[in-house]
């Protein structure tokens, strides 16, 4: 049974991806880091990418926003409840360790646990390709 531990982590990926993918560009809301500065610090910021630490405590719920196509890697996984830009409702327990990717979306999370959850964020920018 070891491949259990890996399905559930692989079906939260689909799922996040599926209910986001079809909505990603209609509307723009701000930046996590803009919309919840309590919540997300800068590590990094360039052309290409921005960089950003999750710290989300017990209870605590951020504002909604965007995030472009991105990489999460969760140090400290937990329980959560994400609400989409589409109305769904996802409740999920996120391992330690996890790491998921997905197209840019809008959303709005709440830690539903008892610990905190962090996670370091990598957002891809936009590049204009260069023309030859």
């Amino acid at each position: 049974m070891k491949y259990k531990s890996i399905i559930k982590p692989i079906l939260l990926v689909v799922a996040i991806f599926n209910c986001s993918l079809a909505h990603a560009h209609e509307k723009s809301a701000p930046a996590a880091h803009q919309a919840s500065p309590d919540i997300y610090e800068v590590l990094l910021e360039n052309d290409e990418v921005l960089v950003l630490k999750m710290v989300l405590q017990p209870g605590q719920a951020d504002k909604w926003h965007e995030h472009k196509a991105e990489t999460v890697y969760f140090e400290q996984g937990g329980s959560a409840q994400i609400t989409t830009d589409v109305g769904e409702v996802l409740a999920l327990d996120i391992p330690d360790g996890f790491v998921m990717w997905h197209e840019q979306w809008r959303h709005q999370v709440t830690n539903t646990g008892e610990t905190a959850i962090t996670a370091i964020i990598v957002e891809k920018k936009a590049i204009e390709r260069k023309k030859n």
